[in-house]
């Protein structure tokens, strides 16, 4: 999927996961989707209801979009396979020394969600040095 509509990662994540509950085989990367889905159980309603499909999260109404956070997870659970960009793999174990794995995360998609934010509001490349010292300045902070 490399750039899927908000309908497709929804339904990316509904199937999988009905997939899982089905014992059903899935592929690699619905297995890495289904990975993190086990670690939101607050999201296992959601991941089940029709409605959720179309549904909008606004954080205006104080929600969370799940899709937007198991997204974030399952790109950043990717960047982390390959080192890309080069680097994040040590920054992920300097945050591993004060973090578990599930907070760890939380702390990168912080500064993913900062990075993104900055690069569309100021209409520049994603800045993957910035991304990487935003990542290592949370793992000094512990």
């Amino acid at each position: 999927m490399f750039n899927p509509s908000r309908q497709q990662v929804r339904e990316f994540f509904c199937d999988a996961w009905q997939k899982h509950l089905d014992h059903a085989p899935t592929t690699p990367l619905e297995s890495m989707a289904i990975e993190i889905m086990q670690m939101h159980p607050e999201y296992h309603d959601i991941l089940v209801s029709p409605d959720s499909r179309h549904a909008d999260y606004t954080v205006e109404a104080g929600q969370t979009n799940p899709f937007l956070h198991m997204s974030m997870h399952l790109a950043i659970a990717e960047q982390l396979s390959i080192d890309q960009p080069p680097g994040i793999c040590d920054a992920w174990n300097a945050l591993r020394q004060t973090h578990d794995a599930h907070e760890a995360t939380h702390c990168i998609m912080e500064a993913l969600g900062e990075v993104v934010w900055e690069a569309q509001r100021l209409n520049r490349p994603f800045d993957s040095d910035h991304y990487l010292e935003l990542i290592r300045r949370q793992a000094s902070r512990a």
